[in-house]
């Protein structure tokens, strides 16, 4: 069984579980997005009290939170227990030769070392990346209301217009990335 966990899995079983997933939450009333999650914490710490946004009842959403911690768990355990060696990230040879153009090297790892690396952190331009990366992200995803998994897996199954919408957003805005800011701040 061991050696069944530890193989690579093919794509479309992860399509499985996440329509499963998705199909029990929308039959409980449930909507699923990680970025919720921060909210709740905010407002089972108390934010309620001086900001209006965080004034709801978390108790609600404790299941949100706890797929969260089985998320953060199980991701623990793929790494540290099901996992013998360094999984590289399969990805074609002319993607390989355009990141070199940038500086990066082939991959050995899931992410790539140059921006994902302790060592990356401390360089002025890692840690720029990096927290006004992060700055982004967590704006974005409460302008949007929600982050790409809530939208593109929650909102999509729902057939909410706004989260189609945010998804042709996020997509829009990954190419922009890939295409021209990327180049800019790596080239």
């Amino acid at each position: 069984m061991i050696e069944f966990l530890k193989q690579p899995w093919t794509w479309w079983f992860s399509g499985i579980v996440i329509s499963a997933i998705m199909f029990i939450l929308i039959f409980f009333g449930k909507s699923f997005g990680f970025s919720a999650n921060l909210r709740t914490i905010c407002a089972a710490g108390g934010a309620g009290k001086k900001v209006a946004f965080f004034n709801f009842d978390w108790k609600k959403q404790i299941w949100n939170l706890v797929f969260l911690v089985g998320a953060i768990i199980g991701g623990f355990i793929a790494k540290e227990l099901l996992t013998e060696e360094t999984y590289a990230v399969a990805i074609s040879e002319n993607t390989i030769e355009d990141l070199a153009a940038l500086g990066f090297s082939a991959p050995t790892s899931v992410q790539p070392g140059e921006l994902f690396d302790w060592s990356a952190l401390f360089t002025l331009k890692g840690f720029l990346v990096l927290s006004i990366g992060g700055l982004l992200v967590g704006f974005g995803a409460r302008y949007a209301g929600g982050c790409t998994s809530g939208h593109a897996i929650s909102g999509i199954s729902d057939l909410q217009i706004p989260s189609i919408i945010a998804v042709v957003g996020f997509f829009i805005g990954g190419l922009i990335m890939t295409f021209f800011l990327f180049p800019l701040i790596f080239g």
